[in-house]
């Protein structure tokens, strides 16, 4: 028979709120890379700069990929409500 023990920490979490509104694609690629991409303090200077410059690029690619989420979701929904006969509604989204 095998004993074995298992220790998980959930380790640190951070909770956003907003006011009548949801998050943005820039909160959200913020976060996702906080969470992608830890840099030391003690990393040498070299390297810390190359995770940082690594760090925003994949900050551009997370946000580029949410926004046009965000731009096809609602293309989907516009074409929901026009086939519907919501057209009012529909001209909203496409202005959003």
């Amino acid at each position: 028979m095998f004993d074995f023990e298992v220790n998980a920490s959930p380790g640190d979490f951070t909770v956003q709120t907003t006011h009548n509104r949801g998050h943005t694609p820039e909160e959200l690629a913020t976060n996702a890379v906080q969470k992608i991409i830890s840099i030391s303090d003690t990393a040498e200077p070299a390297l810390k700069q190359q995770a940082e410059a690594f760090r925003e690029r994949i900050y551009h690619v997370i946000l580029h990929t949410l926004t046009q989420a965000v731009k096809s979701d609602r293309t989907t929904l516009y074409n929901k409500f026009k086939q519907a006969g919501h057209d009012e509604v529909a001209e909203i989204l496409r202005e959003m």
